[in-house]
């Protein structure tokens, strides 16, 4: 069981990372019911921007350049290939979202010539390494599931007791009544795009810390991991997509721990399989009834 300790500690923090991904995937749903294909390699554009920035500025210039890059980013996406889409079939905006994932990879394989960009100079502190429970560790680890939860509970504060929180959940109830009322909804999703971007762009800089070097591909499995997140715990819930990124990142790392890393991948769909077999809507996800 000792053996497992660090596996656990590692899960719980990527676990953390993963949950910040994934609450961009159940909010847009949430309100446009559209999976947003491109928010991985959001996430990805977001550890570029950190491995080139904390290279030729400092840290105080460059984590607030970083989360400016990535918010804008997704208002730009949602503005230019979402907006225009707003009345057209479900199937047109999910091929815009698919088309603008591989346009993002494609103009980052133009920039970097398709090489990993090494992570050089590292966020420093977070990156130091630790001594937990008699085992090395980086800071990382610890603070990520600690800023998870306190960002989790800002943004159901802003969710529950703001005038926009309002008018998202408003919008996410009933889209077509809610335009009626006045709700200003392209702000509305706007909104969405941007708190999303922004819980990836602090997912990425926490998540690249542990690795050496962002790739073009790098957003592809984790953003596939938190979209299965999503899904586990009931996508357009957000306490759902948190407890299922934890569940998903504990059980991945674990099964690392056990030997048995090969299969940690398939292990996580496995399990996305089983629970929606036994229940369809997720952990936290409510039966919807349409009406007649």
């Amino acid at each position: 069981m000792r053996e497992l300790v660090p596996y656990i500690i590692n899960g719980i923090s990527v676990g953390g990372q993963y949950a910040l991904i994934a609450i961009g995937y159940t909010l847009v749903y949430g309100i446009l019911r559209l999976i947003n294909f491109a928010h991985g390699d959001v996430f990805m554009v977001a550890g570029l921007v950190m491995v080139y920035t904390t290279a030729s500025m400092p840290i105080y210039l460059s984590v607030p350049l970083v989360l400016l890059a990535t918010v804008v980013l997704g208002f730009t996406i949602e503005r230019v290939a979402y907006k225009p889409l707003r009345t057209a079939p479900r199937m047109s905006v999910m091929i815009s979202a698919i088309g603008v994932s591989y346009l993002i990879q494609n103009l980052a394989f133009y920039l970097t010539g398709g090489v990993p960009q090494p992570v050089s100079n590292p966020i420093p502190w977070i990156s130091d390494n630790v001594i937990v429970l008699g085992e090395s560790t980086k800071r990382v680890t610890l603070i990520t599931p600690v800023l998870t939860i306190l960002l989790v509970a800002a943004l159901v504060y802003l969710i529950n007791h703001t005038k926009i929180g309002m008018a998202m959940r408003a919008a996410a109830k009933d889209f077509e009544t809610a335009q009626l009322m006045g709700i200003r909804i392209n702000s509305v999703i706007s909104m969405t795009f941007v708190i999303g971007s922004f819980l990836a762009a602090i997912g990425s800089m926490l998540y690249f810390t542990n690795y050496p070097s962002v790739a073009i591909t790098s957003g592809g499995m984790p953003g596939l991991k938190a979209f299965v997140a999503a899904v586990f715990g009931g996508i357009g819930s957000i306490p759902g997509a948190v407890v299922g990124a934890f569940i998903i990142g504990l059980c991945e790392e674990v099964i690392k721990g056990l030997g048995y890393t090969t299969f940690s991948d398939a292990f996580t769909f496995a399990l996305l399989i089983v629970v929606l077999c036994v229940k369809p809507t997720g952990l936290f996800g409510e039966k919807v009834t349409d009406k007649v």
